[in-house]
């Protein structure tokens, strides 16, 4: 019967189709189960509201939505059960083999039948100068129910690929439950389209993976990191689009780690605060009437992990953000007056897990981070904490730790850092900064805060002390 074949959107949909029976593993498909499948499609998708949400996949010349079939029934009818038949025992077949499993091909399929094809008769890019992809009976069918396990955003298909089945098929359920509910909902309410969520499809893809994350750790699924490739697509005839999302098995393993119980609180309440704010007083999800549409924190997700350095200034350091975006709340981050919410554990999973930093200068960090705090509560330097927290250039910041030191030592105190943990830290070798000596001091400055926040200096000073600056916001 069915199986994965590795290819995106026969993978969806045979995740659908297993979904739409409940049975997780495609080797335990019946004919039943493929028949209740073909049935449900034959039935329902020449009809609205499914009708007008196939357009983006199959375009409106294929057998559910062609105009011509409006006024000849049974010839839509006779289309339709050629295709969702083709995989049953005794199907015709044109002598060649299927692209996606090898097996026999059913049909030569056009963008009609398959997503992002060329149109019927066009003969380029396929051998032996035969129009159409050879397609098999089977992955016929997965590809007609792959509209099923996708999400219907901004006017696409959201199909999600991972390279863990389990998790493809989570996410196809996911999205099949929200369509067969909202097709119900339509004909109860008479609409002829179906209804699209609020969020933009990068926080729409983040939230959908996060609850599958938190559901897969609960059912003792997880056995480690997988990568996610997810596929925004049209096939519309009025404008082909495919954009694609990437979360590679780095962040995917400081998402799976940061839903654990030991950083899941802290976690969340990063995420809680990246979504779009509604009105001047600050409201966010659950104000009546009115949803968010973007996560900030989620789309920056998927800029990982090549803006990892910015994604620690701005959700671990809480530095704001200068935008024209409306809601965007990053633009009332403070490192400050948000001092509850910096936490150097969690930025030490993401330093370890997405950045690759090494563990050793990891704890170097650390241990400055608190022999500075310990200093600046101590002694209640707010100088030094300003001009370390502003430094602009290595020098700057060499000589703040210079000037505080040597007070120490007058006083017959130890300095506040020697030469090799300031060279691990900062520098490649003497005078010569690393060139992430800005994410180290960030670092640093995270642990002191925390540090701080704990000794509770940061809530006595807080109204005293200047921001970090804020940072320009990338366009979208």
């Amino acid at each position: 019967m069915l199986s994965y074949t590795g290819h995106p959107l026969v993978d969806v949909g045979v995740a659908a189709i297993c979904a739409f029976v409940d049975k997780p593993d495609p080797a335990t498909l019946t004919e039943e189960d493929l028949e209740s499948v073909a049935r449900y499609v034959a039935d329902n998708y020449p009809v609205d509201p499914l009708k007008s949400f196939l357009t983006v996949a199959f375009t409106t010349n294929s057998a559910y939505s062609q105009p011509a079939f409006d006024r000849q029934p049974e010839k839509r009818r006779e289309e339709v059960e050629r295709i969702v038949g083709a995989w049953r025992p005794g199907a015709p077949t044109v002598g060649a083999a299927c692209a996606y499993t090898g097996a026999p091909a059913a049909l030569r399929a056009d963008r009609r039948h398959v997503p992002l094809l060329a149109g019927e008769d066009q003969f380029n890019f396929y051998p032996y100068g035969e129009a159409g992809l050879p397609v098999s009976g089977l992955a016929v069918l997965a590809l007609q129910a792959f509209p099923l396990g996708c999400a219907k955003v901004a006017g696409r298909l959201l199909a999600v690929h991972a390279d863990d089945p389990r998790l493809t098929y989570r996410f196809a359920r996911r999205f099949l439950q929200a369509n067969r509910q909202a097709v119900f909902t339509a004909r109860q309410l008479g609409e002829r389209k179906l209804p699209e969520p609020a969020e933009r499809v990068t926080t729409l893809l983040v939230d959908n993976l996060l609850a599958i994350e938190e559901e897969r750790r609960e059912a003792l699924e997880d056995e480690g990191p997988v990568s996610v490739t997810a596929y925004h697509l049209s096939n519309s005839g009025q404008g082909v689009a495919l954009d694609i999302y990437h979360l590679p098995l780095e962040v995917m393993d400081f998402l799976r780690q940061a839903l654990t119980p030991r950083y899941k609180a802290q976690w969340q309440a990063l995420c809680a605060r990246g979504w779009q704010v509604i009105d001047a007083g600050g409201a966010r999800r659950g104000r009546e009437g009115e949803r968010p549409q973007f996560n900030v924190l989620y789309d920056d997700l998927l800029r990982l992990p090549e803006e990892a350095v910015p994604f620690i200034r701005r959700y671990f350091l809480r530095r704001p953000v200068r935008t024209k975006q409306r809601g965007d709340p990053r633009a009332a981050y403070s490192l400050l007056g948000e001092a509850e919410l910096v936490s150097f554990g969690l930025t030490e999973l993401f330093l370890r897990t997405v950045v690759g930093m090494d563990q050793q200068r990891i704890q170097a960090i650390r241990a400055l981070g608190d022999t500075l705090a310990e200093y600046v509560a101590g002694e209640n330097d707010r100088s030094f904490f300003h001009n370390f927290m502003r430094a602009q250039r290595p020098d700057h910041l060499r000589a703040a730790l210079i000037r505080a030191s040597w007070a120490r030592v007058r006083r017959g105190a130890p300095p506040l850092v020697t030469f090799d943990p300031y060279i691990e830290i900062f520098e490649e070798g003497e005078d010569l900064p690393r060139a992430d000596w800005r994410l180290a001091r960030d670092l640093v400055l995270i642990r002191m805060v925390e540090r701080l926040y704990e000794l509770g200096w940061v809530q006595a000073h807080a109204a005293e002390l200047p921001e970090p600056p804020a940072d320009e916001a990338e366009p979208d």
